[in-house]
């Protein structure tokens, strides 16, 4: 390159960038007054998942995170446990409710509406064991007698009148 193109290339170069000037401006105009609207801050929660009878970390467990904006659901976002039994997320605007729903294998599952109040807060949840099902057929103490039982009493007694005669011949 020739000493003399140098300084002619730069002030070729200088003109180009100021021509380029009133467009980038003509795009700003062309916002009509729109401001950046910075996003709201967020909470970070923290969850812990232990066993009600031991206090020992449950691992993979399902974290559910039905954020909620009044009455408008936003949808749902799970995550796993890791081996100490904890989870975290930072997304969920403070203001917001949350709805968290915990579900791990052998464990009843778990549900709970959250006010985030705070850009920091710590959920520990105890995991129970389910429960025993109820049933109608099992007699309990204090229990009224059952009409099902009446039937179930015929059928063990052969000699019962409900019983079909036999055809005469």
């Amino acid at each position: 390159m020739n000493r003399r193109t140098f300084p002619a290339l730069f002030v070729l170069l200088a003109l180009f960038l100021v021509s380029l000037a009133p467009v980038a401006s003509a795009q700003d105009s062309s916002r009509r007054g729109r401001k950046y609207k910075p996003p709201p801050q967020t909470s970070r929660i923290e969850v812990t998942v232990l066993k009600d009878f031991n206090g020992k970390p449950i691992e993979n467990a399902a974290v559910v995170f039905h954020p909620r904006k009044g009455d408008k659901d936003e949808g749902y976002m799970e995550l796993k446990t890791n081996e100490d039994g904890k989870t975290a997320i930072d997304v969920i605007p403070i203001g917001d409710t949350v709805q968290l729903q915990i579900i791990a294998r052998g464990y009843q599952t778990y549900g709970q509406d959250y006010e985030v109040d705070k850009d920091h807060m710590a959920i520990e949840v105890r995991m129970k064991r389910p429960g025993e099902q109820y049933s109608i057929y099992k007699q309990r103490p204090g229990d009224r007698q059952n009409p099902n039982q009446n039937q179930d009493q015929k059928k063990q007694n052969p000699d019962s009148k409900d019983k079909p005669q036999d055809k005469p011949q």
